[in-house]
C-alpha cells in the first residue's frame, strides 16, 4: 500500500515524462481517446502513430483531420495548440508484410520507442477470415517483431478483448490455450486465396461465432508467447462504450454496438430484440479503458513487478445493468429528456423470449412499415432508405443474439489489487472504476453526444424534437387503437356472427 506521503504523487506522470511512444490504431475509437489523454495530462516527448493512407488521404492529411475533432479541443485549450506537434504520423500498414514501413522509419522507431500501445484491429464481426487473420493475428506478430528491435522498450501493451475465450464461463486474468496454432493459421492464409479460406472457415471456426473472436484469441496467444522475451501486458476490455467523464461526456465517433442500438431504437426503427431481458452484458466506458492502459503500462516500472501480465477491464464484478434496465433508462432518455430528430415512429418495443414472437414483431413493426415508407419515398421522388436500414439491423441481430443469450463473468482479482496500489492523486487523474456513476446521466450524455457528433443534430433542435415526439406519441396511440378496433371487428365479423348469430 502507498504511504500517506505518497498519496499526492502522480507516479504515472513521473514515469512517462520525456518518453517516446508508438501507437497503432491511433485513428480508431480507443486510439483517439488514448492520444487525447496523453497529450492533455502527460509530458511525453513524442507519440508516433502508425497509420496507412486511406481513401486517397496521406498520413499528413489524416493527422490534420484527427486533430480537427472536437475531442481534442480541451487538450489544445489547456496545453496550447502546439501540443499536437508532439504527435507524428508514420506511414505503415498493420496488415501488410513488414508493416509497410520504410527502412528509415523502422530504424527510427526501433531506436526511439519506449512504450508500444498496440490497439489496431478490425472489430468487424462479419469480416472474412483471411483479412481478419492478416490484421488481428499477423499484424500482432509483426508488431511483436518490431518490439524486439526496439532498443529502449519498457513495455508492449496489447489490447485484446474479454470476449476472445467464449468457451470459458468465467474469464480469469490468466492465459488460455488458443483455438488453433496462430503461426499455422497465418501461413495458411498467406498461401491461400480469400475464396479458399472462406471455404474452410466453418471448419476452422467450429464453435467460434465469428472471425473477430477467433482471431483475437490467436493474437493474444502470440503476445503471451513472448513473456520473458520482451516486457509486455495484455488488456482485456469488455464492450467499450462512449466516454464517461473526460474530456467530453458521452463522446463517441461511431454507432457500433450498443450505441447503434440506442440510436436505432430512439429513431423508432428498432422495436424488437430476441433475448432475456433479465440478462446483463459487460460494458466499460472508453476513458476508463484508456486510463487502465496508461496506468498498467507504468505498473511494471512503478511497482517493480513483472508478474502481472493480464488485466481484465470489465465491470460486471461490481456493477450489473440488465437489458431491461438499459431499455427503461434509454426510453426515459429519448422520451422525456433529449429525443432525436426525425423520429420515424414513437420509440417502443421490447425484448422477446420467444423467437417466433420476435420474428413476427420484426415483420409487422419493422419490415412492413419500412416497405410502405420506402414506396412512398419513391413515389415522391426520393431514394428508399428504410429497407436498407432494416437489412443492417437484421444483420446486426446475429451478433447481438449470440452475446445477449449467453452469460459470461469476469474475475478481476489482480486488477482490483493493482487499483488499491494507486495513490489518491492517481485515482483522481486516472479514473479506473465506476464509483459515482449515474446511469441516467450517462445515457443522457451518450444521446446528446450522438446527436451532435454522429447525427449532426445541434442542441437548438431539441425543442422541435420534443414537439415531434409528442406528435408521434399521439400517432402511436391512434394506430394502436385502430389495430385493436380492427381485430375486434374481425373477431365479431368472422367468429361471433357465424357461430352465435350476432
Amino acid at each position: 500500500m502507498a504511504t500517506e506521503i505518497d498519496q499526492n504523487r502522480d507516479r504515472i506522470a513521473e514515469t512517462l515524462v520525456g518518453r517516446t511512444l508508438l501507437i497503432t490504431g491511433g485513428t480508431g475509437f480507443v486510439g483517439k481517446v488514448l492520444i487525447e489523454k496523453i497529450l492533455r495530462c502527460l509530458d511525453v516527448k513524442k507519440i508516433y502513430v502508425l497509420v496507412r493512407p486511406k481513401k486517397g488521404k496521406s498520413p499528413t492529411e489524416r493527422r490534420a483531420a484527427l486533430f480537427a475533432d472536437p475531442l481534442f479541443e480541451l487538450a489544445k485549450k489547456t496545453r496550447g495548440d502546439d501540443i499536437v506537434k508532439r504527435v507524428e504520423f508514420v506511414s505503415g500498414d498493420i496488415a501488410a508484410p513488414g508493416l509497410a514501413l520504410s527502412t528509415s522509419d523502422r530504424q527510427k522507431l526501433a531506436a526511439e520507442c519506449e512504450f508500444i500501445f498496440h490497439c489496431a484491429a478490425t472489430i468487424r464481426f462479419d469480416m472474412d477470415l483471411k483479412p481478419a487473420v492478416l490484421l488481428n493475428v499477423r499484424g500482432t506478430k509483426l508488431m511483436l517483431e518490431l518490439a524486439k528491435e526496439c532498443k529502449k522498450l519498457l513495455n508492449f501493451v496489447h489490447l485484446s478483448t474479454a470476449y476472445c475465450h467464449l468457451n470459458e464461463r468465467v474469464l480469469y486474468e490468466k492465459a488460455y490455450p488458443p483455438p488453433a496454432d496462430p503461426h499455422s493459421i497465418i501461413k495458411s492464409c498467406e498461401l491461400m486465396s480469400n475464396e479458399a479460406v472462406n471455404s474452410i472457415a466453418p471448419k476452422l471456426l467450429e464453435e467460434w461465432p465469428n472471425s473477430y473472436a477467433f482471431t483475437k484469441a490467436l493474437g493474444e496467444a502470440l503476445v503471451h508467447d513472448q513473456v520473458g522475451k520482451i516486457p509486455l501486458i495484455i488488456l482485456r476490455p469488455s464492450i467499450i462504450m462512449p466516454i464517461l467523464k473526460e474530456p467530453i461526456p458521452g463522446w463517441t465517433d461511431n454507432i457500433n454496438g450498443p450505441m447503434g442500438l440506442l440510436i436505432a431504437a430512439g429513431k423508432g426503427v428498432l422495436r424488437t430484440m430476441y433475448g432475456r431481458s433479465e440478462a446483463y452484458a459487460d460494458y466499460v466506458p472508453v476513458d476508463i479503458v484508456v486510463n487502465v492502459m496508461i496506468g498498467s503500462a507504468c505498473d511494471r516500472l512503478v511497482l517493480k513487478s513483472s508478474e502481472r501480465i493480464f488485466y481484465n477491464i470489465t465491470s460486471s464484478a461490481e456493477y450489473k445493468l440488465t437489458f431491461q434496465e438499459m431499455l427503461d433508462i434509454g426510453r426515459d432518455t429519448v422520451y422525456n429528456r433529449i429525443p432525436l430528430n426525425g423520429v420515424f415512429w414513437y420509440p417502443g418495443g421490447s425484448m422477446k423470449r420467444s423467437r417466433l414472437a420476435h420474428n413476427l414483431a420484426f415483420f409487422f413493426y419493422q419490415w412492413v412499415p419500412a416497405v410502405i415508407v420506402d414506396i412512398l419515398l419513391v413515389c415522391l421522388g426520393y431514394k428508399p432508405v428504410l429497407k436498407r436500414v432494416q437489412r443492417r439491423i437484421l444483420k446486426g441481430y446475429d451478433v447481438f443474439e449470440y452475446y445477449a443469450n449467453r452469460q459470461w463473468d469476469f474475475d478481476n482479482e489482480g486488477s482490483f489489487k493493482a487499483r488499491k496500489l494507486m495513490t489518491e492523486k492517481e485515482r483522481q487523474l486516472y479514473k479506473v472504476d465506476g464509483d459515482g456513476i449515474s446511469y441516467e446521466d450517462y445515457f443522457y450524455n451518450c444521446v446528446k453526444s450522438a446527436r451532435l457528433y454522429i447525427l449532426n443534430e445541434t442542441d437548438d433542435t431539441i425543442p422541435a424534437a420534443k414537439r415531434h415526439m409528442k406528435v408521434m406519441y399521439c400517432v402511436d396511440r391512434i394506430c394502436k387503437s385502430l389495430i385493436i378496433f380492427g381485430l375486434m371487428y374481425l373477431v365479431w365479423r368472422f367468429f361471433l356472427i357465424p357461430i352465435f348469430g350476432f
